[in-house]
């Protein structure tokens, strides 16, 4: 089965992607100020960030338009309004894709766990460094012994294998990423945003949140601020109880036959 570097792809509702748009553009509008897209101050602000009518100002729509947007009304706005709106709200590339994404004329559907072909299954297991494979949930449906001796995903029950609810709920998972574990924490919700804004009205989705919500303190703040992270390779530095300091290269592919699964491998950096 064929493997390219994995873009995220799924399919989201109108009304989902609305009220998450509205969302992202009300949380971008709140980190600037006017200093910062070259407005002057003016008369205290009773809350930060810029107001609606400057936003719409520097993105040349009318402020009725924008205030639609933000509230997550079921509206399309034109190519040329996503674009002057991501340079309004210097927005990064990878935040201009995502309200491009939001704004997609994508059908809806529901969320259903994705089954591993067996000739990709059979690939990652014949692997000798940690590899697994993930779907859009995240959630882990194959690995490699390599990456259980790493991770313990064979020691989970199957509705907790999940990358995000064992990094965030689970006290092993703090101890074997140590002091590098909220960066990475962290790093990982910007990632899952991603897929999120797209699927938040699904049952699957809502219960997950809510299982991070009970189990990870630091996650409630994180979330609200909306962050979007890229998807890149990189390192990881871990600590584990046997092997003791292990470091890590890392990348992701997606699977041509169902872009709905990403593989991820790991090469030892030491």
């Amino acid at each position: 089965m064929p493997l390219t570097e994995f873009p995220m792809t799924d399919m989201p509702t109108p009304q989902m992607q609305s009220r998450e748009l509205g969302h992202f553009l009300r949380s971008r509008r709140q980190k600037l100020t006017p200093e910062m897209v070259g407005l002057t101050g003016g008369q205290r602000r009773r809350t930060k960030g810029l107001r609606r009518e400057e936003v719409a100002e520097l993105a040349g729509i009318s402020t009725d338009w924008y205030i639609r947007l933000q509230q997550g009304r079921n509206v399309r706005p034109s190519e040329t309004t996503i674009d002057a709106l991501a340079q309004a709200l210097r927005l990064s590339k990878a935040e201009h894709a995502h309200i491009r994404t939001l704004t997609s004329s994508a059908g809806s559907g529901i969320f259903v766990r994705e089954t591993v072909p067996d000739p990709l299954k059979r690939m990652v297991e014949s692997l000798n460094q940690p590899a697994y494979i993930t779907g859009q949930r995240w959630d882990v449906l194959v690995w490699n012994e390599a990456a259980a001796e790493i991770f313990n995903f064979d020691r989970v029950a199957e509705e907790d294998r999940n990358i995000l609810l064992l990094m965030l709920t689970r006290r092993g998972s703090r101890r074997l990423f140590g002091a590098g574990w909220e960066s990475e924490a962290k790093r990982m919700v910007g990632l899952f945003r991603l897929t999120y804004d797209l699927w938040s009205g699904d049952p699957a989705f809502g219960d997950l949140l809510d299982q991070i919500r009970e189990g990870c303190p630091e996650f409630s703040k994180w979330w609200k601020a909306h962050d979007i992270r890229e998807l890149a390779a990189g390192r990881k530095h871990l600590q584990h109880r046997e092997r003791g300091n292990l470091q890590f290269e890392y990348a992701t592919f997606q699977a041509n036959d169902d872009p709905a699964l990403k593989l991820t491998i790991y090469s030892s950096a030491n």
